[in-house]
């Protein structure tokens, strides 16, 4: 290409050929200009540094007169129901994140005692089933690999589980016992949603692999546009097991979702300034002092966004369980996703 060609392959040149009408700005492609894909111009926007400024925004105190127009606004914009909230008055919530982070009135949400799995959180179904081919679906007919997604399996004692040297071995490894499959399950939490998550099951938390990355919108529309979205964004993968092997729960953030709180887990930073692609972090809750792992009960709070996101469950489970779900249904916490 040439030096002048060069010099009009440039981002802003891009955005005005994707806004302009009627394509103004193609006769540049005679002097061989090309746009950049419209994937490629949203995955160049700084959406961490985005989120750490909006994070900021969140914890300004906001003037007791400005509090009520404010949060009314957010609340007409996404349907929020306050009558659920443990807070109903408004001037209560000092800042946006305090609001964005609102508990609920304890009997809001029952915890359907009659199913092994509930949904761990408000929220939209996206999608569930069985794990095919180590591959799981982000939105109908997109997929993503299940070992990009949760990370290689290290052989180490403080890791649940030993390694794997192909897809075949990989699900192989996850699940432990003989006649059981992988199911998993995708929730999208709106911005309007409740935004904490509790455990959706009886079972142990062994470890966390945290995955600094990207922190692209995870709407279902975003998600059908970008390949293998959830394997790029930052998350928190805990693993561990319950009755019937291999469970694990992960929290994808998303954009202004740069922070992901873990209430048991205190050594966990989301969204660092700085961080190396494709890096991870890992953390065992096995130790010398604690050999059992972090047990959590069906109903308990986990952890929180600081906005909506979405929650990925992967499990192994007998080959009788089944989803009690219709895609693209809305599901409260507490709700019954499946069962034997």
């Amino acid at each position: 290409m040439s030096r002048p060609a060069l010099k009009l392959r440039s981002w802003p040149l891009t955005i005005l050929y994707y806004l302009l009408p009627f394509g103004a700005l193609r006769p540049l492609s005679r002097v061989g200009w090309r746009p950049v894909s419209r994937v490629a111009l949203y995955k160049s926007v700084p959406t961490r540094l985005l989120s750490r400024a909006w994070g900021r925004l969140n914890q300004v105190e906001l003037p007791y007169w400005l509090r009520r127009p404010v949060y009314s606004l957010y609340i007409w914009t996404f349907g929020v129901n306050m009558t659920e909230a443990a807070v109903e008055d408004l001037y209560h919530y000092r800042n946006l994140s305090e609001f964005f982070r609102r508990k609920l009135k304890p009997q809001a949400r029952p915890v359907c005692g009659l199913h092994s799995v509930i949904s761990p959180s408000d929220g939209k179904i996206l999608t569930f089933g069985q794990v095919k081919n180590c591959e799981v679906e982000q939105v109908k007919g997109v997929t993503y690999s299940l070992e990009s997604f949760l990370g290689p399996r290290a052989c180490t004692e403080d890791l649940p589980f030993p390694p794997a040297s192909s897809r075949d071995s990989f699900r192989n490894q996850l699940v432990t016992q003989e006649g059981n499959e992988l199911y998993h399950c995708v929730i999208y939490l709106a911005p309007g949603d409740y935004h904490c998550f509790h455990s959706p099951t009886d079972w142990t938390v062994l470890h966390r692999r945290h995955f600094p990355g990207s922190l692209m919108s995870v709407n279902p529309g975003m998600a059908r546009w970008i390949k293998e979205l959830f394997c790029h964004n930052e998350r928190v993968v805990l693993t561990g097991d319950w009755k019937h092997g291999f469970f694990s729960l992960t929290a994808v953030g998303a954009t202004n979702v740069g922070s992901i709180r873990i209430y048991f887990d205190r050594d966990l930073h989301t969204n660092s300034p700085r961080y190396s692609k494709g890096s991870y972090n890992d953390l065992s809750f096995v130790t010398h002092a604690n050999k059992e792992g972090v047990p959590m009960r069906k109903g308990e709070h986990l952890g929180e966004f600081n906005l909506g996101s979405t929650i990925v469950l992967i499990f192994e489970a007998p080959k009788d369980f089944n989803f009690r779900l219709k895609a693209g249904q809305k599901i409260r916490f507490g709700e019954a996703l499946g069962s034997l």
